[in-house]
């Protein structure tokens, strides 16, 4: 639980903090796995907690993502787009913090973060970012252009289709995390 909330990200009747002994049943065993894993129970998780299915979704669709062929940074880059597209500040946070722990380039953080000018300044990883929002306005239908600029940076077909995974992953989880108000853990605090 975050130690001060500000009123926007407050706890409503709607979304309440969750702990372990409120939370619906189906709830606490993935409440417990992140538990486990972070040392601290999340806000966001403690939030979303009103739907086991949601939360299970999510970290089920999430740990599938991180599984693709795409590397670390290519899913990151994708994570990081959506998460400034969508004005999730909780997610730019934390992915803030996975880039600082990939050893990602400051200028990189900063140019997805919206700090900086945009393009990103290695090739490769504006092409994943690219791709990714040209997969957004065209619902899926890229043009053959877009398909082949994507695939000219040594990304493959599958990458393609991993893309899709990732901006469905992502979407559920910055819309999820913004209809709760789900406010950023003092352990993220830093990356804010």
């Amino acid at each position: 639980m975050s130690a001060s909330v500000s009123p926007e990200h407050a706890p409503s009747p709607l979304f309440p903090d969750h702990s372990p002994e409120t939370a619906p049943a189906a709830s606490r065993p993935a409440m417990a796995a992140v538990t486990a894993k972070q040392g601290h129970l999340p806000a966001a998780v403690a939030r979303l907690a009103s739907s086991p299915e949601l939360l299970n979704g999510f970290l089920r669709t999430s740990a599938l993502f991180e599984s693709t062929t795409l590397d670390p940074l290519s899913r990151e880059v994708l994570i990081m787009t959506m998460a400034a597209r969508n004005g999730c500040h909780l997610c730019v946070a934390m992915h803030t913090a996975k880039l600082t722990a990939l050893d990602a380039d400051s200028e990189l953080i900063a140019a997805l973060r919206g700090e900086s000018p945009l393009p990103i300044p290695d090739e490769r990883l504006e092409a994943v970012r690219q791709f990714t929002l040209a997969v957004i306005e065209a619902s899926g239908a890229v043009d053959d252009d877009t398909l082949q600029s994507f695939l000219g940076h040594g990304y493959t077909s599958r990458n393609a289709l991993e893309v899709v995974l990732g901006i469905g992953v992502y979407t559920m989880s910055t819309l999820a995390n913004r209809m709760t108000a789900a406010p950023i853990d003092p352990q993220l605090a830093r990356f804010a």
